[in-house]
């Protein structure tokens, strides 16, 4: 056998590496759901859809989020007043932190610390150092806390109040309220635009979502929403979730079944995607281009083509899956 020139060699070297990883398939990204009512969390293959695993968490899970990096999963264990924080790759219980009484809600600086947690009961916002598992301060907020939301730059943090019927505006720095902007009636989410200069906070009773001028801190826009056969009383904003881009909005509608896809520059609703019963919150997969809803009712997930505006499939998790985050 005659040998190769030595960049011939190099050349077959390269090749066969190329091939041979070409013929491992790339690691799945994973779905994370929590199941209110089952006290657990179901993971699910974001390519095939199967579930990977379903965890025993705390009692009555809620609110779930990813670190900045991925590696962690927390979650909100509501009725045993802690939070969660899950090994994304082996899916164990690494830690617990504190939370404050029933939290429900929560978000990470951008950062990825601190966390800032709302605390129904006791009308405060709670903020953990991730690192040190220590409780930096308490904020006093309104009655019933739940949406949080935090500025891409990490300097303005909202927190909503259901029964205030309020979004309070806090200074992260000098953890201080410096506004309270009145909303309609039970607001439970709060959404920044990525360009930072809008919250939008949806009131699941008043029907509408407030888009809020960040720096006058003024309702510039109430959005409504109508769908044909559907009563009015139905229609109950909850999670809102908004494109990269800036470009689009989608609304869960709860009992209205619904998620609204709404542009971001006119406010106008260009459609409504019919998904599960009861639909609560949305996440976006890392790339954008699906959405996954959670459905409490129908105990399912809907995946919607993000381009298409198509709902696509629906795939059944526990009973009452409440939030969800997808990581690559």
């Amino acid at each position: 056998m005659i040998p190769l020139r030595p960049r011939r060699a190099a050349l077959a070297a390269a090749l066969a590496v190329a091939s041979l990883a070409a013929a491992v398939p790339a690691e799945a990204g994973k779905l994370f759901v929590t199941n209110e009512r089952d006290h657990t969390m179901t993971v699910l293959d974001t390519d095939t859809l199967k579930i990977i695993d379903t965890i025993k968490t705390g009692r009555r899970p809620r609110g779930v989020l990813a670190s900045p990096d991925n590696k962690l999963i927390y979650v909100c264990a509501s009725d045993d007043n802690r939070v969660e924080v899950y090994d994304a790759d082996t899916l164990k219980l690494v830690r617990t932190l504190p939370s404050g009484p029933d939290p429900e809600l929560f978000i990470l600086h951008p950062s990825g610390s601190p966390l800032y947690i709302a605390n129904e009961d006791d009308a405060l916002v709670t903020i953990v150092d991730t690192k040190t598992g220590q409780v930096i301060s308490e904020i006093p907020v309104g009655v019933e806390p739940e949406g949080m939301g935090v500025s891409p730059d990490g300097k303005t943090l909202v927190s909503t109040s259901e029964t205030t019927n309020m979004a309070h505006f806090i200074d992260t720095e000098k953890k201080e309220i410096v506004e309270n902007v009145l909303v309609d009636s039970r607001p439970r989410f709060a959404e920044f635009t990525p360009d930072g200069k809008f919250t939008w906070v949806s009131a699941e009773v008043g029907g509408t979502v407030s888009v809020i001028d960040n720096a006058t801190h003024q309702v510039v826009k109430r959005i409504e929403f109508k769908i044909p056969g559907v009563t009015a009383d139905a229609i109950q904003p909850v999670g809102v979730r908004i494109t990269k881009d800036g470009s689009r909005a989608f609304v869960a509608l709860g009992p209205a079944n619904r998620v609204a896809v709404v542009d971001v520059k006119t406010y106008e609703v260009k459609k409504y995607l019919l998904v599960g019963q009861r639909v609560w919150q949305l996440a976006f997969s890392p790339d954008e281009s699906k959405l996954y809803t959670t459905n409490g009712n129908s105990n399912d997930v809907s995946i919607i083509d993000v381009a298409a505006d198509k709902v696509t499939k629906s795939v059944t998790v526990g009973r009452s899956p409440w939030g969800a985050v997808a990581i690559p």
